[in-house]
């Protein structure tokens, strides 16, 4: 069903190209009737989608900081009603059409429970502060590929009039902290169509978001987004490290990426890790621009934003990012739907279509993307022939020591193919938050291979 805004913003009519910061009076409702981050402060009329409270800060008995892991506050709770190839178009408002697929392919084996809705997502203050701030302030420039310098430190759309607008929320979200985070073992792991798994890499890994490192001294001012990773396995590819770094201009300056392998001994360039091109150590199973739902320059398509609505999305997953071994996770089909938690949550839908004379491995895609992190949800996109491609499921966890959101360990389907991948699975080692930043010479490529390849 889809929802009124609470916004007096009428989506309708707007342009794609609509630049401009909100008035005065629409910031207002920033902590009044919408939250600082600028979802709807009340709950649903029905009572399934509860009022926000200011989300999860508080760890549950059992937790261990530093550890990497983190213990499920909700870990006793059970399911209010499940969904399944029976039901499921009783329900078929709130799931995406990948979230049916599975359900219609799987009638056996997959199903969806549905478990109480939890509105976790907490910011720390600064960031709402800055988030508030960049409601009257922050535009995007060029027809919506450049973001202003100026919107840094926060959320730079709690009132996003445009489809350019909630994708750059999602692509800047608050998701690493203020320093970034690193996995010892991430693992990407592909099931083929007749079962087989396989572990397409193992990798350690570091993400930082510039975009909130408006105090550290030297920091570019563009940049915000910085990743790199270094390959463990398998045994051919051990030692090979790849990087990319995303500024906020990307028609002056666009993404930087590199790569190095033990055989050659050098660092070079790779402008091919953007837009369509398969991702290796994912098995090919995803494109560099699907990487956390998207990533990268937004010009191949027309991003229209088409509202917001109620649907189950995956949320407060910690089940899956801690509790379900190896080899319980995955089935031959799809994630063990044990491991899956899903809730109602009201979410932003975005439907980009392929501009005309652009080329890409997708015609259309549609995203549905967490009222309250800009990341949690759901993704969807079509071929050249209109049929549906590929689907990700993307959740995450509250870091609840850290006031952070974090969503990075997903599913994502090939329905031409019939296989399927789990990204992002750091169950052998957790996942670590910084509590310093590490410095512009640190994380130069060079030195990157320098340190890591002596390790």
């Amino acid at each position: 069903m889809k929802l009124h805004f609470a916004l007096s913003i009428a989506l309708t009519g707007i342009s794609a190209y609509s630049l401009a910061a909100v008035p005065e009076q629409e910031a207002a409702k920033l902590g009044e009737s919408l939250t600082r981050i600028g979802a709807i402060q009340a709950g649903n009329e029905a009572g399934t989608i509860p009022p926000f409270e200011g989300g999860l800060r508080e760890a549950p008995s059992g937790f261990k900081p530093g550890s990497g892991y983190w213990t499920d506050p909700f870990k006793d709770e059970e399911p209010l009603f499940r969904i399944d190839a029976s039901n499921y178009e009783q329900y078929a408002d709130q799931l995406s059409a990948g979230q049916i697929e599975l359900l219609k392919r799987n009638p056996d084996t997959y199903y969806m429970d549905i478990y109480p809705t939890h509105r976790t997502a907490a910011h720390p203050e600064d960031i709402l502060d800055a988030t508030v701030r960049n409601a009257t302030t922050c535009n995007t420039l060029k027809n919506g590929l450049a973001l202003d310098p100026a919107c840094r430190g926060g959320i730079p759309f709690p009132l996003p009039q445009t489809g350019h607008e909630v994708m750059w929320n999602q692509q800047t979200r608050y998701n690493d902290g203020k320093y970034g985070t690193t996995t010892r073992s991430s693992n990407s792991w592909i099931v083929a169509s007749n079962g087989n798994v396989t572990k397409a890499s193992e990798q350690s890994t570091f993400v930082e978001r510039p975009f909130y490192q408006t105090h550290v001294e030297g920091r570019d001012p563009q940049m915000y987004s910085r990743v790199y990773s270094v390959t463990k396995a398998p045994a051919r590819r051990a030692g090979e490290m790849t990087g990319y770094m995303d500024f906020l201009d990307p028609t002056q300056q666009p993404r930087r990426a590199w790569s190095y392998t033990p055989g050659q001994r050098r660092v070079k360039l790779a402008p091919e890790f953007a837009y369509d091109t398969p991702v290796a150590s994912m098995g090919g199973l995803e494109l560099f621009d699907e990487l956390f739902m998207f990533s990268g320059m937004q010009d191949r398509f027309d991003f229209n934003l088409v509202g917001k609505k109620e649907m189950y999305i995956p949320y407060n997953n910690y089940e899956l990012y801690f509790d379900c071994d190896a080899d319980t996770q995955l089935m031959a089909s799809h994630v063990n739907p044990e491991c899956e938690r899903w809730e109602l949550h009201r979410v932003w839908e975005v439907e980009a279509t392929l501009k005309e004379g652009n080329r890409h491995v997708y015609s259309k895609r549609t995203y549905y993307l967490d009222e309250d992190t800009y990341g949690a949800g759901l993704y969807d996109a079509w071929d050249q022939s209109g049929q549906l491609y590929r689907s990700m499921m993307l959740g995450g966890v509250q870091l609840y020591d850290h006031d952070i959101p974090y969503i990075v360990k997903h599913s994502i389907y090939d329905f031409n193919k019939g296989m399927y991948g789990l990204i992002n699975d750091a169950l052998n080692g957790g996942y670590q938050v910084l509590e310093e930043p590490r410095s512009d010479r640190e994380l130069n490529p060079e030195a990157i291979v320098g340190r890591e390849s002596v390790r």
